[in-house]
């Protein structure tokens, strides 16, 4: 049964592997999105038409070693998130709705973490951002665990290529974090960050992820 499974897990891997392949050769390319800040949702929604595509890699206290997770724009307020991970073998659905999306004032509401294959329940959240040119701020809060957590973010451009990204999440099991983005090109982009757990100990945590992004219908924006 164990040789089963682990056969199942690098046929689970291998198929992922092909879609993306397949993704990546057929798409037309769009430009590349942030996926949040480094671990809390933003208030701005995936653009309508618009596939990003990602390989993370973290460390197993913050989430699942090794996923990938494909982020859709289905409309112009609403997107939907779909992770898959590989140690274990589990699948995570998110959604977000944009109620107010004209800049510099966003909110948005939705849930996380929906695990149906772990009998996780969605976590809803709300979260509200003020985007000037280069700088952007974002506060809210989820519930999880029968409690409820406080959400802070920041993000700075220096340019087209490069973004800092700080955020916080209140409640045990979450971090303070800083992170780096690089946009390589205007399709593919690197995000890299460290996080502090809030328990104590205090523990010193890894976090990388490859996003290229496509442009499904719609228009290039």
């Amino acid at each position: 049964m164990h040789r089963g499974a682990a056969s199942e897990e690098r046929i689970n891997f291998v198929t992922i592997i092909v879609l993306m392949i397949v993704f990546l050769v057929s798409a037309s390319s769009s430009f590349a999105t942030t996926q949040g800040l480094n671990q809390i949702a933003t208030p701005d929604v995936q653009a309508e038409g618009t596939l990003a595509l990602s390989f993370d890699v973290q460390d197993r206290k913050i989430g699942n070693p090794y996923q990938v997770q494909a982020e859709m724009g289905l409309t112009k307020w609403f997107e939907i998130d779909i992770f898959q991970g590989f140690k274990p073998n589990d699948s995570v659905i998110e959604t977000e709705i944009g109620l107010l999306s004209k800049e510099p004032y966003l909110f948005s509401i939705g849930f996380l973490n929906w695990s149906p294959h772990s009998h996780v329940d969605p976590q809803p959240f709300a979260v509200a951002g003020y985007y000037l040119d280069r700088h952007e701020f974002v506060v809210g809060a989820t519930h999880a665990d029968f409690r409820n957590e406080a959400l802070l973010g920041y993000a700075y451009d220096f340019n087209e290529t490069w973004r800092l990204q700080i955020d916080w999440q209140s409640g045990s099991g979450n971090a303070s974090t800083i992170g780096i983005v690089w946009n390589i090109t205007r399709d593919f982009q690197v995000s890299s960050a460290i996080y502090v757990n809030n328990d104590s100990p205090h523990e010193v945590l890894g976090y990388a992820s490859f996003t290229y992004t496509f442009h499904v219908w719609g228009g290039r924006k």
